[in-house]
């Protein structure tokens, strides 16, 4: 029995086109409004879902590093430092593993706390005072 190899499983295709460097073919740009609805997202995942507004995040990209400010509503009372502490990680990790830029800082903007133990909710009625519904 013989044996034959196939030389065209183990070798490129030939083409006439040169082969050009991938440093020189181009660049991928991936607009700041997509790395901010990464960002969001991250910070969805670990905050879940809450009664109030979901994560909005805004981001300025300088060449392969974004600089990302999350606005956040939570629950309250509840350890403040530790969500943001892992919205801070989870916001990078996935930045990083999706859009291949690296995230020095994460900025976090707490809007409005959420109490757990009253859902109190304000309204603006028509003159402009606030009034307070529970």
């Amino acid at each position: 029995m013989s044996s034959s190899t196939d030389s065209t499983s183990s070798s490129p295709p030939r083409s006439g086109a040169p082969r050009v460097a991938a440093a020189d073919r181009g660049a991928t740009r991936i607009a700041d409004r997509v790395v901010a609805k990464i960002a969001a997202q991250a910070a969805r995942e670990v905050l879940g879902t809450t009664s109030g507004a979901p994560a909005h995040a805004t981001v300025t990209v300088h060449h392969d590093i974004a600089r990302v400010r999350v606005s956040l509503e939570v629950d309250y009372p509840s350890d403040l430092a530790a969500q943001c502490a892992a919205v801070r990680r989870q916001v990078a990790l996935r930045v990083e593993e999706c859009a291949s830029m690296s995230v020095p800082e994460v900025d976090i903007d707490i809007e409005h706390l959420h109490s757990t133990h009253t859902r109190t909710t304000h309204t603006r009625t028509a003159r402009g005072r606030d009034r307070r519904l529970r």
